[in-house]
């Protein structure tokens, strides 16, 4: 069994036809037989059977696809991050990151990054969700790192405080709060109020200010987004505590600053401690600590 007959075998279960497959191999129809009829007499079963006009996987090369796709998986990052060892400035990141900073932080962090390497060829994938489900991604090895609020209990993980972030009162134009431009938070909790969800990463910030000034508000509304918490709020469904991102400026809404209690809301660049990171990966970390220094 050779890398080969593993490649063909897994291009022909696809295609299910082995004109095709052998056209995608770039190789001959009998030699891409050849190739599965060796791998079969070495397995010593039959791994693909005649269905019309096309090959279907027989039972036993169901079973045999999902191993034959992962060992080639595996095989393919290993020579990926073996080329990425010896200096490429080709590479992929995998970037993950907290609603609040879709908007300007990471779009501008990137593009500034890129026109600063030029001759860096990068493939970023981007994945948007809540603090709670991008760190498990972490440490799952979905992601090379990710933009999120801190979060307590994770000793492998490596947090760098990357900035801070303005947090809001946002209001409906039209109500009895919009005709101040700060606010005392024990003065929102006669009012209806849209909240972050839990696993949100603002969610422990908003209640420990709350706690504070031991008062509680009244959740009408949990939502994990903040641009679709501003949406609602336009819509008169409540009042928000929220980041001042810049989607509030175009909605019928006004923004108040908070004036009591005092708050801290930083934002981290997670990684994690002991995990292999790419040349590319790590030019981009440095990139980032040196631009919010």
């Amino acid at each position: 069994m050779n890398l080969s007959q593993l490649q063909y075998f897994r291009t022909l279960a696809k295609e299910e036809h082995y004109t095709r497959a052998a056209q995608i191999l770039s190789i001959t129809q009998p030699s891409l037989s050849h190739a599965i009829a060796q791998l079969e007499q070495e397995l010593g079963t039959r791994l693909f059977e005649k269905k019309g006009r096309n090959v279907v996987l027989t039972r036993y090369g169901k079973i045999f696809l999902p191993y034959v796709e992962e060992s080639l998986k595996v095989l393919e990052e290993g020579v990926q991050r073996t080329k990425e060892l010896n200096g490429s400035k080709e590479g992929m990141i995998h970037l993950a990151y907290i609603y609040t900073l879709g908007s300007t932080f990471v779009p501008k962090m990137v593009r500034r990054f890129l026109d600063a390497y030029p001759d860096y060829h990068i493939d970023f994938h981007f994945i948007v969700g809540k603090t709670g489900d991008i760190i498990e991604g972490l440490k799952n090895d979905q992601y090379d790192m990710v933009f999120s609020s801190y979060q307590d209990g994770e000793p492998d993980i490596d947090f760098r405080q990357i900035g801070d972030q303005k947090l809001v009162l946002a209001v409906p134009k039209d109500h009895p709060l919009a005709m101040y431009d700060s606010v005392d938070l024990k003065d929102t909790v006669d009012y209806p109020q849209i909240y972050f969800q839990k696993g949100s990463g603002l969610r422990p910030v908003v209640d420990q200010m709350y706690e504070q000034i031991s008062v509680f508000p009244k959740i009408a509304f949990e939502i994990e987004e903040d641009g679709s918490m501003a949406g609602l709020v336009a819509q008169g469904f409540g009042i928000a505590v929220m980041p001042d991102i810049p989607i509030l400026k175009t909605l019928d809404v006004k923004t108040l600053t908070i004036t009591n209690p005092e708050y801290e809301r930083h934002v981290y660049l997670a990684t994690m401690k002991k995990r292999y990171l790419s040349p590319v990966a790590k030019s981009f970390i440095q990139f980032v600590m040196q631009e919010t220094e």
